[in-house]
């Protein structure tokens, strides 16, 4: 089947900033001879396998297997004893120009005013009355490859009393009514970004959309008036269940190699799930250009984390209130040991053990 790197080997498209330059070039060359090679040795028959070294570019479908693995192990001593939730925030499509210019400002801002909201709605005596966590992901992108930033939140269903004394559970349904959510956000994201804004920290290139005073107030007025999606899925079976399908969500990628049906030089077809149409899975055409274009549009700034934690879960509160709460909730969800990932010998089954690098890693451009 035809993978990203079959379609990038096939086009060098122009015009690329120095992050996208960097991203595709990287999946171009993962696994082949441009990055090198290592060895492994079999531990009981000595047998030498050599394989081609991972780019390990966070946006590479092929490289995000072992990363997915050590962060869902990295937090599982954070689980609480209760049902966890999962609440996606997504951004008026009028907003698309301005948050493609501004990346870096405004993807934080959005994961900031996702996750505060969900902290001090929390806190609030008429929904939970405690300190609760959040995890916050940022996506940018539809099931087409479009433009379409949105932050997946999980939180659990419990959290510390304000004065640090209990454990504080919440009913099974979701405790917080996704219009107050929705509302909170909104202005939220839009206190922030007209403060950015009157900071000089938004900038227009192309200017679609609103370039000067006038407009841009405008346009926020708009807004405000605007209902914002926000909505809640099923509560989770439980908490070993809410690790490993966030852990399939933090190192997603644009698309991957799964979901391309066909390449042929000159376009590439893939599959796409239509939540407009009963989640229907279909089939899109586009040419090889427009593919890339599309993919690259999703490479995030330099240094981007696009993974983090809000309320007990920041770190500054995992060792004391997250610690605290954790004791006070008394009972430790069960989760199933994690089998760590090995490379069994073809030979006699032993273990395959890193041994060494050939040659050294050629540089990506």
């Amino acid at each position: 089947m035809p993978e990203i790197q079959d379609i990038f080997n096939a086009i060098k498209p122009d015009g690329l900033s120095p992050e996208q330059n960097k991203a595709f070039f990287a999946i171009r060359s993962c696994r082949t001879d441009t990055l090198g090679s290592h060895v492994d040795r079999c531990d009981s028959c000595e047998h030498i396998h050599i394989s081609y070294n991972s780019c390990r570019n966070r946006h590479c479908p092929k490289c995000q297997g072992s990363k997915q693995q050590e962060w869902v192990e990295a937090q599982l001593s954070k689980l609480l004893p209760v049902g966890y939730f999962h609440v996606v925030f997504t951004l008026p499509q009028e907003l698309n120009s301005i948050v493609f210019q501004n990346h870096d400002i405004l993807y934080s801002i959005l994961l900031k005013s996702a996750g505060d909201t969900i902290i001090e709605l929390a806190k609030d005596p008429k929904f939970l009355g405690a300190q609760t966590g959040v995890t916050a992901v940022l996506h940018t992108w539809g099931q087409n490859l479009s433009f379409h930033p949105h932050v997946h939140c999980l939180l659990p269903g419990g959290g510390l009393s304000m004065d640090g004394l209990r454990f504080i559970k919440s009913s099974k349904k979701f405790f917080i009514p996704v219009k107050v959510i929705s509302r909170k956000f909104r202005g939220k994201f839009l206190f922030h970004l007209k403060k950015a804004w009157r900071n000089g920290d938004i900038k227009f290139f192309s200017s679609p959309e609103p370039a000067h005073e006038v407009n841009f107030l405008n346009l926020l007025s708009t807004l405000y008036q605007k209902e914002w999606v926000v909505y809640c899925k099923k509560p989770f079976k439980s908490p070993w269940h809410v690790v490993s399908y966030l852990g399939r969500y933090t190192h997603k990628v644009a698309i991957a190699n799964s979901r391309i049906v066909d390449f042929n030089e000159s376009t590439v077809t893939f599959k796409w799930k239509d939540y407009r149409d009963h989640n229907q899975v279909k089939l899109m055409t586009l040419d090889v250009t427009e593919f890339v274009r599309r993919f690259l549009q999703h490479v995030l700034p330099s240094g981007f984390t696009r993974v983090r934690h809000y309320g007990l879960l920041s770190s500054r509160n995992v060792g004391t209130k997250l610690a605290r709460c954790i004791k006070l909730a008394g009972v430790r969800p069960v989760v199933p040991k994690i089998v760590k990932h090995v490379s069994i010998c073809p030979l006699c089954g032993g273990v395959m053990v890193f041994v060494g690098v050939i040659n050294k890693i050629a540089a990506v451009p």
